[in-house]
């Protein structure tokens, strides 16, 4: 009995190889199943009970429901405030790391290591206590005690951002605008600077995103009632009321209101930046 030889194209399906698209699908197949198996897991885990009555008790909610659009709109106004000092002290320090004098640039080294090494905690801190103390004056308001607090650390940050964006903007422009009998200081002012702005819109809306979280530090000026912000209800709530957690899934839920709209505002600039860049 003599053996065949399979025609070309006809081996058995034991010995055919996958496609890398073939492979890739089945690769993906069991992903999805582990995740899909892992979820199911971790949800038959959870005592549903108990998570309806921490985090949804709808007494606490109510409870806490009427004191929201003010605190949201203190976070906000804090959020605005000490954005505006950053981004303002911001590009002067990213200016100043760029110039030619030397001076200017240690002065700008020196602030942003310094206010990046240390804790925002450490500067809410500061202005609340340290800063009367030391100097004699007595700032009344909390959103300029917050302004400046946050704006000085957000500040050395911002300024590296804008340094790298400066530093994107072609070198031909600011050639072409010299070239054209402008000054070095009308050529930052129309033709770097406007283009660095445009060029470091998604990590400015980072930045803002990172602001917007650390307005969770003000509580720590001592607020009054109509100054509280929404991390500073949610501490109250969350030691006064019967419903568990509730009281901070809400205070994360009004975090999430500010924040994602931001990300997705982020990841449009982003994409149009790059697809202008193209």
């Amino acid at each position: 009995m003599t053996a065949t030889t399979p025609a070309p194209g006809t081996l058995p399906a034991s010995r055919r190889r996958w496609s890398p698209r073939r492979r890739a699908r089945a690769f993906r197949a069991v992903q999805y199943l582990l995740l899909v198996a892992l979820l199911a897991l971790v949800a038959s885990a959870i005592d549903w009970g108990d998570v309806g009555t921490n985090f949804f008790n709808v007494d606490a909610a109510r409870d806490i429901l009427p004191l929201l659009p003010t605190a949201f709109r203190n976070t906000l106004v804090y959020t605005l405030a000490g954005f505006a000092v950053g981004l303002s002290l911001g590009t002067v320090l990213a200016l100043m790391r760029l110039s030619a004098v030397a001076l200017y640039r240690w002065i700008a080294v020196v602030y942003i290591e310094f206010f990046r090494g240390i804790p925002a905690l450490l500067v809410v801190v500061s202005f609340g206590y340290a800063v009367p103390i030391a100097f004699g004056v007595n700032i009344g308001s909390v959103t300029t005690k917050a302004a400046l607090a946050l704006g000085l650390v957000s500040a050395a940050y911002i300024a590296e951002t804008l340094r790298a964006g400066i530093q994107a903007v072609p070198r031909g422009q600011v050639e072409a605008a010299r070239s054209l009998g402008m000054s070095h200081g009308r050529t930052l002012a129309t033709v770097v600077v406007p283009q660095a702005f445009r060029i470091v819109l998604p990590p400015m809306t980072n930045e803002f995103i990172l602001l917007t979280k650390d307005t969770s530090l003000v509580f720590l000026l001592g607020l009054a009632a109509d100054q509280f912000d929404l991390t500073k209800i949610g501490r109250d709530a969350l030691n006064s009321a019967t419903g568990g957690l509730t009281p901070l899934f809400l205070i994360g839920a009004c975090y999430l209101l500010i924040t994602l709209p931001l990300g997705q505002l982020s990841r449009y600039l982003e994409k149009r930046t790059g697809a202008r860049s193209r």
